[in-house]
């Protein structure tokens, strides 16, 4: 809802009047300040309208997510990084119920901005796996397999990568997508 750098600026007035109140003797109040200063801070690192997008995701709720997605107007100057590494990741996964060839792009962007969580990255790579495949590309899409799998530290997206090899092994086409995760972080 707000930009980063009001999210910083109000974190620091805030955090100012909190050692303000702190040097005239207060106590209550000042905790209370660097309380409401943190939130602005984790709003800073983690974007509230992508926070929400991800419980619609959850849900299985894409229209819900593609709303909260199209309130922000420009990510490049709005979000860090990471967050527009998520906002792609997210816009990825709407679009590839649809359309894989911007998925990709989508998810290609994401994997270079980066995604900071491992399983977050595995599932990119798996849905590129999938893209590349169903574009009879089968070297690239084992190849981002084996990264994925690489990245699946604890067997989370075990089945989703054992049932991609094993449509490559038969030679067929995927016959959906693996968009619908249920993330674990949010």
């Amino acid at each position: 809802m707000f930009n980063k750098n009001i999210k910083i600026f109000l974190a620091v007035g805030i955090l100012s009047y909190s050692i303000y109140e702190f040097s005239q003797g207060w106590i209550g109040s000042p905790i209370m300040y660097m309380l409401l200063a943190s939130i602005f801070i984790f709003l800073y690192f983690k974007n509230e309208i992508i926070i929400l997008a991800f419980l619609q995701l959850r849900k299985q709720n894409f229209e819900g997510a593609s709303k909260w997605l199209s309130k922000i107007k420009n990510p490049e100057s709005a979000l860090t990084k990471k967050q527009q590494g998520y906002y792609n990741y997210l816009k990825g996964l709407m679009v590839s119920q649809s359309n894989m060839n911007e998925a990709e792009k989508y998810f290609k962007k994401a994997i270079t901005l980066g995604l900071s969580m491992d399983h977050d990255l595995a599932m990119a790579k798996i849905n590129l796996a999938g893209i590349a495949f169903s574009k009879r590309r089968k070297i690239e899409a084992q190849k981002l397999l084996s990264e994925a799998q690489k990245l699946d530290k604890r067997n989370m997206l075990a089945d989703q990568i054992k049932m991609m090899k094993g449509q490559m092994k038969k030679g067929q086409m995927p016959n959906q997508h693996f968009g619908g995760h249920k993330s674990q972080r949010r």
